[in-house]
């Protein structure tokens, strides 16, 4: 469904794509993975045709570059920032986007429906929490019922609670036959939903791998944060990733998803490096495979 050959996007001097390939087949989801500035947010918009870039790409075996506008109408997005008016109402904001698309009534019901908003159409936006302003977005995504979803960061600003209710509305839809790229850096959302992960650093993809891979043991997933001691947090980050670990940087330490039963085989892995870890802290909220819907 999606094709990328040789992908690159360069600003100025800044490599933001690196020559990435890949192919997503029909029904399959790809998560891409990786810290803040690793180029999937780029990626992504290289894919839909939005921004130029170097090498080749095809959505449902259209070309992006020479037909980006018929390539992305067979693509839902959603964007990692969502727009709505505070003051508007649910059906009000999914109609004004229906008639945008020349889509009837019907789609926009449909769309409501299938990510479990009916019933709540008169309330504002301004009232929805967050996962159902999330879910309106998919919604808006799927008004003309597309075949592939590609979403940035689908929960990166929700709670627990809105997080389960985006990932349980995008593991129906996979399960509908429904293409998912998405970019995440959170490994429960990545295990429960993707059969595939393209890990990306700086701009590259440095490992195509499955979920099951990237975690085997089946004891869950925890996510902890390191602080380190004068010592550079990406040069932490490849050793960590030579190690076999998953890593997202964010600015504000260096996040490991691990074995709930391995958390101190990062500590040890920098150790042996001499990178001394100053602080640890584990993060809430990372469910296990077991309970991954």
């Amino acid at each position: 469904m999606i094709i990328a050959e040789h992908v690159t996007k360069s600003f100025g001097r800044t490599t933001a794509v690196d020559d990435i390939s890949f192919e997503l087949q029909p029904g399959c989801a790809l998560a891409l993975w990786g810290s803040n500035g690793a180029g999937k947010t780029t990626l992504i918009r290289c894919l839909l045709g939005v921004i130029r870039f170097q090498g080749r790409a095809s959505i449902g075996g259209v070309d992006v570059k020479r037909r980006g506008r018929q390539a992305r109408s067979l693509a839902g997005y959603v964007p990692q920032e969502l727009a709505f008016h505070d003051d508007a109402r649910l059906d009000a904001a999914i109609l004004f986007f229906a008639s945008l698309r020349r889509m009837d009534k019907h789609a926009a019901k449909t769309a409501l429906d299938t990510v479990g908003l009916t019933g709540h159409e008169r309330k504002r936006v301004r009232d929805l929490s967050g996962g159902m302003k999330q879910r309106l977005a998919l919604a808006i995504a799927l008004l003309s019922d597309p075949a592939i979803i590609v979403l940035d960061e689908p929960t990166s600003n929700l709670d627990a609670a809105g997080r389960g209710e985006v990932s349980e509305t995008l593991a129906r839809l996979k399960q509908c036959g429904k293409t998912l790229l998405f970019a995440s850096h959170r490994p429960d959302e990545v295990i429960a939903l993707a059969d595939r992960i393209l890990v990306m650093d700086q701009g590259k993809a440095i490992q195509d791998t499955t979920p099951s891979e990237m975690w085997p043991n089946e004891s869950g997933v925890q996510m902890i944060r390191l602080h380190l001691t004068m010592a550079s947090e990406s040069d932490a980050a490849k050793v960590l990733r030579d190690a076999g670990h998953a890593v997202h940087l964010n600015g504000h330490g260096l996040c490991v998803a691990v074995s709930r039963d391995r958390k101190a085989a990062p500590i040890h892995a920098l150790s042996r490096a001499d990178i001394e870890v100053r602080d640890m802290e584990l993060i809430e909220g990372i469910s296990s495979p077991e309970a991954s819907p």
